[in-house]
């Protein structure tokens, strides 16, 4: 695992981008989580003509945990729903990053109330990439 001083939080995934990438579909689609969009940054680069390692973005979450933190901080859906980059590094890694609902706090102000509306995505992420 590792933290950036930028409030993203990686954890290295034990499996390949796309069996990661089923992985955590599936665990989105389990706690009844929408799954809004799948992000293949790699296959618009090859549209464009160029080459990157695999990097994903799913986007997801639940309209009964985003909306009160966008009603009570509008400028949080800047950051709504969640996302989740899958992508490989250049050593061959995967990884599941995420920004921090600590960050996310600090960033919009979040009453510690509602902080527990997107604090699951850690434990999310972590069951998804059990062995």
């Amino acid at each position: 695992m590792a933290n950036d001083s930028a409030g993203i939080f990686s954890i290295e995934s034990p499996h390949s981008v796309e069996f990661t990438l089923s992985r955590l579909k599936a665990m989105i689609a389990t706690k009844k989580l929408t799954l809004f969009a799948h992000i293949d940054h790699a296959a618009g680069a090859r549209q464009a003509g160029l080459q990157m390692r695999d990097a994903h973005v799913l986007i997801f979450g639940h309209a009964k945990a985003g909306t009160p933190l966008m009603i009570e901080r509008p400028l949080l859906a800047l950051d709504l729903p969640l996302k989740i980059l899958v992508w490989q590094d250049e050593s061959g890694k995967v990884w599941a990053s995420f920004s921090t609902p600590a960050f996310l706090a600090q960033r919009h102000a979040i009453p510690p109330e509602l902080l527990k509306n997107i604090s699951g995505v850690e434990p999310l992420i972590k069951e998804a990439l059990a062995a």
